[in-house]
């Protein structure tokens, strides 16, 4: 099959659905957080292994699935600076409205430049082997995992220290280099997230060059819906769970 059907503009209802059950695990733990964390009930909640776990499933499953429909956006970079802006804008209400729970360069911030800087390579990236793609792209992301920690190496295992000197600069915490007194409760940097986007957008590839789009093509009902308007649900479901718990718990 020719490469150029990856970016064949039916919709595939499966990713849609997938994206819906990141959705809902999502809301979940938020309402999870709100209560446990926001509300004084478990502060360490967040910090046990299980709510860690829990959490990376769900950005790992919105970041890759982002780089799989990356295949199919005609307007790559206008949605890359739709989503960077919705980024902004929780960093914006979290500073005015909860600054104990500042966000900077959080999820959306880091899919949203992801597009820009995916799409920009796209060309490039065409071009080569997708297997090979997402292997490269995939042992990428496990090498610089730790790379805001302080390290390289294969995810939780170092190899190699970076040095402390280029982690002094605040806005070079974009990238995965932040400061010692940087705090965000949402934090994504460029590295390594952006290569497990591009790991996403290389798995499409390979399935269309296995001709399993396919088995993609049917979804499941409700959860299609979810998934299609994602970003729109994630920008109001916070303020909607905070109303939830201020009514069933009373306020701060």
């Amino acid at each position: 099959m020719e490469q150029h059907n990856a970016v064949k503009s039916e919709r595939y209802r499966l990713i849609d659905a997938l994206r819906g059950t990141a959705l809902l695990n999502m809301i979940a733990f938020h309402f999870c957080y709100d209560f446990f964390v926001i509300y004084g009930n478990d502060v360490k909640w967040a910090s046990r292994p299980a709510a860690v776990v829990w959490e990376r499933m769900i950005c790992c499953a919105f970041i890759l699935l982002s780089g799989v429909s990356l295949n199919f956006s005609r307007r790559a970079y206008r949605r890359g600076l739709i989503v960077s802006a919705c980024g902004l804008a929780v960093t914006l209400v979290t500073l005015v409205a909860m600054p104990d729970e500042l966000i900077l360069f959080g999820v959306l911030t880091c899919i949203g430049l992801c597009m820009l800087i995916t799409q920009a390579l796209r060309g490039l990236l065409e071009k080569c082997n997708p297997f090979a793609g997402a292997a490269a792209s995939f042992l990428l992301f496990g090498f610089f995992y730790g790379l805001p920690r302080g390290f390289l190496g294969f995810f939780d295992t170092a190899f190699l220290t970076v040095p402390e000197q280029l982690y002094g600069f605040r806005p070079l915490a974009l990238i995965g280099l932040p400061d010692a007194d940087f705090v965000s409760s949402d934090y994504f940097p460029l590295l390594p997230w952006l290569f497990l986007f591009v790991c996403g957008f290389f798995v499409w590839r390979a399935v269309v060059l296995l001709r399993g789009e396919r088995f993609f093509v049917r979804g499941v009902p409700g959860l299609n819906l979810l998934g299609r308007y994602s970003l729109w649900i994630y920008m109001a479901h916070q303020p909607v769970l905070m109303g939830v718990c201020v009514l069933l718990f009373g306020g701060l």
